[in-house]
Formats: structure tokens, C-alpha cells, sequence
């Protein structure tokens, strides 16, 4: 398995081009949010791997008006991803801003999930034709963004397997999954064939593993006894220290912790 930090919530003290630095420095490879408002060509600089950013900026996935702004939009970003050598892009059920619902939605409907499933085809063809694979993030709706339709992992699952392409998977993040569903092992084992890149951070707080309620060494073992060699990602908040979080990662998932 490939580690990953996400840039965004860790080092909050430095700029980020020095984030990336320190995170690359200690062996991960780095995860990014929006890439819009970065220095491109200095993040390239450092030399880090990337291993995922926001892959769209407009439009919700699952909405008949506005679901070309996804595409349309995923396609302008490709060529960011091209330069970092990022190879996942992340999109989500709906239009996010600053984290929260554009148009809170609190109902699904039959239109939103046929949508959805024809949007995320889209994207896994555009993916194909540029080598770029699409991630599905699930989302919790209970806490961190209420009002986000088909959020949950069961239904991000169920949309990729419908769109059927090989460049359209799931960002299975268990912490939103453990708010919003729980009974992470099985849901890993079931989700396995349909993920991109696994993501963690604990229960509750967001921080990293070994903070919470969440047994991450049941997790890697359950992983690990089911052959992944894919990429976890901590998206994670450093309950202190941002370098001791990092430490903290890795021993949980380090071959001798499975």
C-alpha cells in the first residue's frame, strides 16, 4: 500500500508549498484540494508525488442542470493533473461550497440517480481519454455536510457500479463512512472491486488514526488479508503535532501492523 497525506490539513502553520515539502520529506506521497488557487509550477518543483485533487469545480453531479458544469469543469482541470502526475481526481454527488451543499438537497430522487450514473460515465470517459481515473467520495450527511444527496458509501458504490466504466471508482472514506453507516470491515470487503483510494481519519475529530473509536489495525488487517496494494490517504487533522500524526499513519499501516 502507497501512503498519502493530505497537504490541506496538516503543517495549517506553514505555506503550502511547504506543507508539501514536509510531507513529501517524511515519505508520503500528497493529496490536494482545489487546485485553482495553488502555484502550479512550485508545488511541481518540490519534486513530490501527488496522489489526488478536486476534480471538478462546478455543477453537481446528480443534477440534470448542472451536471455538464461537472464535466465541463473536470475537463479544465486535466491538465493541472497532467502537470503534478496526479492520477485520481475526486468529484462528489454535489456542488460543494467551502465544504457545504451549493443547493442543500434532503430527499434523493429516481432523476438524481439516473443522472448520476450517465454523469459519472462521462467522467470515466474523459478520464480513459486523458489517463486519469475519477473518484467518487462518499460523504457524511450528519455532521460535516448535511443536505448532499447519494452521499453515503452504499450509494457512491452503487453509482459507480452503475456507470460501469473503468475510470469512474469510489474514494472510500471511512470516516464519513463510520458517521454516516459504520460496519466498516464488511463495507470495505464488499467495496473493494469498485475503489480508487481508501482515505482515513478517526472518530470522532477527524484526526489521525488512534484518536478515536474507529480499530484501524482491524482495518489494515481486513485490507491487507484482501490483497490491496492501492493508496491510503489520511485526510486527517493532526490531533497535535502534524509530523507525530504522520508517525502515528504509519505504524497503522505498516506491514508489521497488519
Amino acid at each position: 500500500m502507497r501512503l498519502a497525506a493530505c497537504a490541506e490539513m496538516l503543517f495549517t502553520e506553514l505555506p503550502f508549498v511547504e506543507r508539501v515539502r514536509r510531507i513529501d520529506d517524511l515519505g508520503f506521497d500528497v493529496e490536494l484540494w482545489d487546485s485553482r488557487p495553488k502555484d502550479i509550477p512550485a508545488l511541481k518543483a518540490t519534486g513530490a508525488v501527488f496522489s489526488s485533487m478536486t476534480g471538478y469545480s462546478a455543477g453537481s453531479l446528480v443534477d440534470p442542470d448542472t451536471a455538464d458544469e461537472v464535466v465541463r469543469t473536470a475537463a479544465e482541470l486535466i491538465p493541472t493533473a497532467l502537470e503534478l502526475g496526479i492520477s485520481r481526481m475526486v468529484v462528489h454527488s454535489a456542488e460543494l461550497v467551502d465544504g457545504q451543499a451549493a443547493r442543500p438537497v434532503f430527499r434523493s430522487t429516481g432523476t438524481m440517480w439516473a443522472t448520476g450514473a450517465r454523469t459519472l460515465q462521462r467522467l470515466g470517459e474523459l478520464g480513459a481519454a486523458h489517463g486519469v481515473t475519477f473518484c467518487l467520495e462518499n460523504l457524511n450527511t450528519v455532521l460535516d455536510h448535511p443536505g448532499i444527496p447519494l452521499a453515503r458509501a452504499k450509494d457512491t458504490r452503487a453509482l459507480v457500479e452503475a456507470a460501469g466504466h473503468p475510470s469512474a471508482r469510489m474514494m472510500l472514506d471511512l470516516y464519513h463512512a463510520q458517521l454516516g453507516e459504520g460496519n466498516l470491515i464488511e463495507l470495505l470487503r464488499s467495496s473493494l472491486p469498485f475503489v480508487g483510494e481508501v482515505q482515513v481519519a478517526d472518530v470522532p475529530g477527524r484526526c489521525e488514526p488512534g484518536t478515536g473509536e474507529i480499530n484501524y489495525a482491524a482495518v489494515h488487517r481486513a485490507l491487507a488479508d484482501a490483497g490491496y496494494t492501492g493508496t491510503v490517504g489520511m485526510e486527517a487533522w493532526a490531533s497535535a503535532d502534524s509530523e507525530a500524526a504522520l508517525a502515528a499513519f504509519r505504524g497503522a499501516f505498516s506491514p508489521s501492523a497488519a
